[in-house]
């Protein structure tokens, strides 16, 4: 098979897919979008510290009584909560190994608190080269148009043109939330991971100050 028919073959699947099947396809993802931040943004609300609750808990440590911390965060979500009661449940095996345990349950709730996250990501990437993608297909199209045209057709000729550049519009009208809101989100997930790591390392350090024998007063 020549080139000749290969480029032919390649101009006529172009002129035939045209660029409105890209408008269709953004479309579809900027709805898939808006699903995922509101499901995400419903995650996060949920999500929400329970302030209260984990300053009892530290309170009860300090006092001597893990059991009693881990049973005033029973039920409680968000991330810093799963992180300690992951450091309170194995506090008898040691220091050493709650921080084993604290690392897991961090890079745990990590993934939960990042699920889907990706494709706002991926989409606020690639939104525009989809959108230019589907410019330059109205592009050829328009062209291949204005070479069998007379003069007098050039105007819809042009129409047509500008009739293509609206994809790329599109493509960046579906980028640009996207990518806000994959910024906030994911400034999110790095808040709630500095606050568990900062409520894990209490307990821990916690778990490494020496108990006073019985009958000595502390030095």
């Amino acid at each position: 098979m020549s080139h000749d028919t290969i480029d032919a073959q390649l101009l006529d699947l172009m002129l035939r897919a045209g660029s409105r099947w890209v408008l269709w396809l953004l479309l579809l993802l900027s709805l898939a979008a808006v699903a995922v931040m509101i499901e995400r943004i419903w995650f996060f609300l949920q999500e929400r510290p329970p302030r209260d609750r984990l300053a009892a808990a530290v309170r009860a440590m300090r006092d001597g009584s893990a059991s009693t911390a881990l049973a005033k965060l029973s039920g409680a979500r968000s991330m810093e909560a799963a992180v300690v009661r992951a450091c309170l449940q194995h506090a008898a095996d040691g220091a050493n190994a709650v921080e084993d345990h604290k690392a897991a349950a961090i890079e745990t709730e990590r993934m939960r608190y990042e699920r889907r996250l990706a494709f706002l990501g991926t989409l606020g990437n690639n939104a525009p080269f989809v959108g230019l993608f589907g410019t330059v297909l109205g592009i050829i199209r328009a062209f291949h148009d204005l070479a069998g045209s007379s003069m007098q057709g050039t105007q819809a000729v042009m129409s047509g043109i500008a009739e293509a550049l609206v994809a790329t519009g599109v493509g960046l009208l579906v980028a640009l939330p996207a990518v806000a809101m994959y910024n906030v989100l994911i400034r999110h997930v790095e808040t709630a991971t500095a606050g568990a790591e900062a409520m894990s390392r209490e307990v821990i350090a916690y778990l490494k100050t020496p108990v006073p024998a019985a009958g000595k007063e502390p030095a």
